[in-house]
């Protein structure tokens, strides 16, 4: 039995078909680019109703610190997902970064004090990695999936050969007043968080760099021929991707003041679904920074919402997974593009 949408259809020539279709595809894409951040809205109002502590300053900033590390790693992940490809990288790269960062700062282990410098060779090598697998990526053609899947295993291998099987206790001064300092009430590592973020921002939606990511994610054969360069372009990415992984694994590191390989464990998935979320997309050409940042926000939010609600562990797990599928799929706009390129 036909519907009324239907049934008007058919009332219609072929070309008034067209148009309607498209003035109703239209209407969707609008209502779903606002979907998350109406999402945040009753999900904000929701926690203020039910929690009137939910609003006051100290869990704002618990709000804001627990998002940290996630919206670090959003940053380079979004360029990443933009492409319509992935980087299971990340969290063997975050263990290293912090493992190999504890091993050049002070520690208990050993007699390195190499201090700021520790930190940016770290972040380097991190870059130098990504690089590394984009070249792999592009120029072997080897999938992402299998290429940054490999990479991961191979770093949080060298991560455990690093600390010998013993995680490294931090000792360093800079470490412990970057964990325990604040301004104005927010935690340091919030605001380097926050920081890195604006950088990445700039860099997705002020530079040539990041308009050749949206072009060759929405369509690489057109980009290629509007002259981008498709291989050069990745490189780049998975580079950035690396240095944002290292910085997240360097944070983590000032967090527990510890190294060891587990610091990246379960952190990358959560942030691609946080993605997803705020309106990015798997399959490329969809997305942005201010994106990102609502779908961080949204999976923050709900993290200290069902904490303050008293939700036991487990059922924590069950409700926000439920929540999340259904977010999801009233944002995600249905295509027929490959998940990963």
């Amino acid at each position: 039995m036909k519907n009324k949408w239907s049934e008007m259809l058919d009332t219609l020539s072929v070309d008034q078909q067209f148009v309607v279709k498209a003035e109703n595809d239209a209407k969707m894409d609008k209502v779903r680019r606002f979907a998350p951040l109406i999402l945040l809205v009753v999900m904000t109002a929701i926690g203020a109703v039910s929690q009137k502590n939910f609003f006051s300053w100290a869990n704002i900033v618990n709000i804001m610190y627990q998002m940290s590390i996630p919206l670090v790693i959003s940053v380079g992940l979004s360029f990443v997902l933009l492409l319509g490809s992935i980087d299971l990288s990340i969290e063997g790269m975050m263990g290293f970064a912090g493992s190999f960062v504890a091993f050049l700062v002070a520690n208990k282990s050993n007699g390195n004090n190499f201090g700021i410098l520790g930190v940016l060779l770290v972040v380097l090598i991190g870059a130098a990695v990504g690089a590394v697998t984009g070249i792999l990526h592009t120029k072997a053609r080897i999938a992402s999936f299998i290429v940054t899947y490999a990479v991961g295993s191979i770093m949080a291998g060298i991560a455990v050969l690093v600390y010998r099987g013993t995680p490294i206790q931090v000792t360093d001064q800079m470490f412990v007043a970057i964990s325990q300092g604040k301004l104005f009430g927010i935690p340091y590592i919030t605001l380097i968080a926050f920081a890195v973020f604006l950088v990445g921002a700039v860099i997705m939606n002020y530079t040539a760099f990041g308009r050749a990511v949206f072009a060759i994610g929405d369509n690489e054969t057109a980009a290629a021929s509007a002259g981008i360069n498709i291989a050069r372009a990745k490189i780049k990415v998975y580079a950035l991707c690396g240095c944002t992984a290292a910085i997240a694994g360097v944070l983590q590191c000032m967090r527990l003041k510890l190294g060891q390989s587990s610091l990246g464990t379960n952190q990358m998935f959560p942030v691609v679904t946080a993605i997803v979320l705020g309106g990015g997309s798997v399959s490329g050409g969809k997305g942005g920074s201010l994106q990102s940042f609502v779908g961080v926000l949204i999976y923050a939010e709900l993290a200290n919402w069902l904490t303050l609600m008293g939700v036991d562990t487990n059922m924590k797990k069950v409700i926000q997974g439920v929540i999340i599928i259904i977010a999801v799929a009233l944002t995600v706009t249905h295509d027929r593009k490959t998940v990963a390129k």
